[in-house]
């Protein structure tokens, strides 16, 4: 018998996963269905889990270490990176990526979410002065841009100011591609695929972000080679634009696994990876985060008043990890806004063998579809899980015995996101930044929520705001 209990199925298409009623439709399916059924998407079965004890089932478990087939759109981009890869090569390359993200690394990245930060500020002040209703979320994501480029690559791009740049508008083109590819039936069959225009489009980008990402790491490896690994110059660059001081591509270039160097197709890989995975979450992010923050003034008060106490009354001055790491309140801020909109509302996994969990057997071959989306708005998790309350994720009230899947905006288990601490402290960051200028307000009127069904959670409409300056 195949199933202990039955998965109930519901049947989808192309239109009713890429509209925007796509959320609306699958929570309907959650409270008809339950918290775990089948979706057919054209010829395609997934098995859709919103189920907490389920879904720490499957991510604790080093079974279920595989991507589901919707990775394999990102591929093309991402090659075998951390993020695709399968079980062997993931784990390498985590053990060498892990030591990225140690504070002492983390306190040079704040250098780069301060000085971009102050970029972003510039370009809101605008709205200030006119008073108008405008979107922040395009603004946003230029801003992220330029600090996972910075980050990652040691080199800028100037997304904030040069917007129209080829690098650019291919990562934007890239994002619209693999979101054709998830939700549009036809094209999720590489054959059909290939004969589109699609993948014309897909090729010609890719050569521009390949070549760029390849152009930086065969400059910077030369450099490492001349300075016999040193690195000369703290502040000096190259004629791309490369800072010495110590990015992700340098600790790949000085990394080895199995006792050898990485190939440049493994960094480009991995450096890739980084672009793709901490650009669009972050933006997502910070923009959701915005807006929750000047649709609850009490809160953006709790929240200003921290920042005042810890960073201080001048707005000029930059902020380091210590500072960041003290800003509790807004820490809780940022959780609950993950709550209701996270980055990443689901995410796969792949069975490889037919496996029991919680009473239901899943069929070897099937995709696991988990969505933390969901589960952060199940009243079967969250009391009253629609209403915005910060304090909830306090240490006194967390510590209560619920299952820590119900939350799970970083994903959790072996495979849970490596950079979690890197997007905690550029959240942190970028808002602190914003708020010390501005008070955030909500457009006259309001603002209806609605999403988009990506892969990164969107706002159909934006993030509407308005702007007033501090005194």
């Amino acid at each position: 018998m195949l199933y202990v209990r039955i998965v109930k199925h519901v049947v989808a298409d192309s239109r009713m996963v890429r509209n925007t009623n796509f959320f609306l439709t699958i929570e309907r399916t959650v409270r008809e269905a339950g918290k775990c059924f089948r979706l057919w998407l054209g010829p395609e079965m997934l098995i859709v889990v919103t189920d907490a004890k389920v879904a720490e089932g499957v991510l604790s478990s080093q079974k279920f270490i595989e991507k589901s087939g919707e990775y394999n759109f990102i591929r093309p981009w991402l090659g075998e990176g951390l993020l695709t890869s399968s079980y062997r090569k993931w784990h390498s390359h985590r053990k060498i990526i892990t030591p990225t993200f140690h504070f002492k690394i983390l306190e040079q990245f704040v250098e780069i979410f301060d000085s971009q930060s102050n970029i972003l500020v510039e370009k809101l002040k605008p709205f200030v002065e006119s008073g108008e209703t405008f979107d922040v979320f395009p603004l946003v994501t230029l801003c992220a841009l330029d600090v996972i480029c910075e980050s990652a690559m040691g080199t800028k791009v100037n997304a904030q100011n040069h917007s129209d740049s080829e690098y650019v508008q291919a990562v934007k083109e890239i994002t619209t591609i693999i979101h054709i590819r998830t939700y549009d039936v036809l094209a999720r069959y590489d054959f059909l695929f290939n004969l589109s225009s699609y993948r014309k489009r897909q090729d010609k980008v890719l050569e521009v972000l390949h070549g760029y990402t390849n152009s930086v790491i065969h400059s910077r490896r030369r450099e490492l080679s001349d300075s016999n690994g040193a690195n000369s110059g703290d502040n000096a660059s190259s004629e791309l634009g490369i800072r010495r001081k110590v990015a992700f591509l340098d600790m790949l270039l000085q990394a080895t696994v199995d006792g050898r160097p990485l190939t440049d197709v493994e960094i480009r890989e991995e450096v890739d990876t980084f672009m793709f995975e901490g650009h669009d979450t972050t933006t997502s992010a910070i923009s959701f985060l915005l807006y929750r923050l000047a649709k609850h003034p009490e809160v953006q008060k709790k929240v200003y008043d921290e920042i005042k106490s810890v960073i201080g009354e001048d707005i000029t001055a930059p902020v380091t990890l210590s500072m960041l790491n003290e800003l509790h309140y807004l820490e809780l801020v940022i959780k609950e806004t993950l709550r209701l909109y996270p980055s990443v509302p689901f995410f796969g996994r792949k069975v490889l063998e037919n496996s029991e969990i919680e009473g239901t057997t899943f069929p070897a071959g099937s995709n696991l579809i988990l969505m933390p989306m969901f589960m952060g708005r199940d009243p079967d998790y969250f009391d009253d899980p629609l209403e915005f309350r910060p304090e909830r994720f306090e240490a006194e009230i967390s510590a209560e015995k619920v299952n820590p899947y119900r939350y799970i905006p970083f994903s959790a288990g072996p495979r849970n996101c490596i950079g979690q601490k890197f997007a905690m402290a550029e959240l942190k960051s970028v808002a602190s930044k914003v708020l010390r200028h501005f008070e955030v307000l909500p457009p006259v009127g309001g603002q209806e929520e609605s999403f988009i069904g990506e892969m990164i959670l969107r706002p159909t409409y934006g993030i509407l705001l308005r702007l007033k300056k501090r005194n």
